[in-house]
């Protein structure tokens, strides 16, 4: 016959709920289920903690309400979180993020934009002939996108 297993947890753990609570020692948070460690982070990793939440809640072991009293963050970041575990799984919580290209400044535009440079326009002009504001034009050329030639004096002395 199973004998029943009280739970037994360390002293100084913050329960989420009956069976699940949360310990944190020094620079690391461990959760218990059961009396079980289940999974572990350091106190600075907020994608294993948005992780570990969000599969708390998708496998039944704790509601959203009762995560965000716990831990003291909102309810629509524990739904965020549910959100990117259901569609990526635990992987979407450490990928890098997506970083939007240039709007303005494409490729295309700054081949062409050097090619005109090179050939000795100014670059106002060139920011005109291109529907390129003039401030954006002057900002890749002080980062190094765009390179003004060096104008040879043709002058002796």
């Amino acid at each position: 016959m199973p004998q029943l297993q009280l739970p037994i947890y360390p002293a100084g753990s913050t329960a989420i709920t009956r069976d699940l609570v949360f310990e944190k020692r020094e620079d690391k948070i461990t959760y218990f289920h059961c009396t079980l460690p289940v999974f572990f982070h350091s106190v600075d990793d907020v994608a294993s903690f948005r992780m570990i939440t969000a599969q708390f809640y998708v496998n039944g072991h704790a509601t959203q309400a009762e995560l965000a009293r716990t831990f003291g963050v909102s309810a629509i970041s524990i739904k965020r979180a549910v959100k990117r575990f259901r569609e990526e799984g635990p992987a979407g919580f450490y990928r890098k993020r997506k970083a939007r290209g240039a709007a303005v400044l494409t490729d295309k535009v700054l081949e062409q934009s050097q090619q005109l440079l090179n050939e000795g326009m100014e670059s106002s002009e060139i920011a005109d002939q291109l529907g390129i504001k003039r401030d954006t034009f002057a900002k890749a050329i002080h980062a190094g996108r765009l390179h003004k030639p060096i104008k040879k004096n043709t002058m002796r002395s």
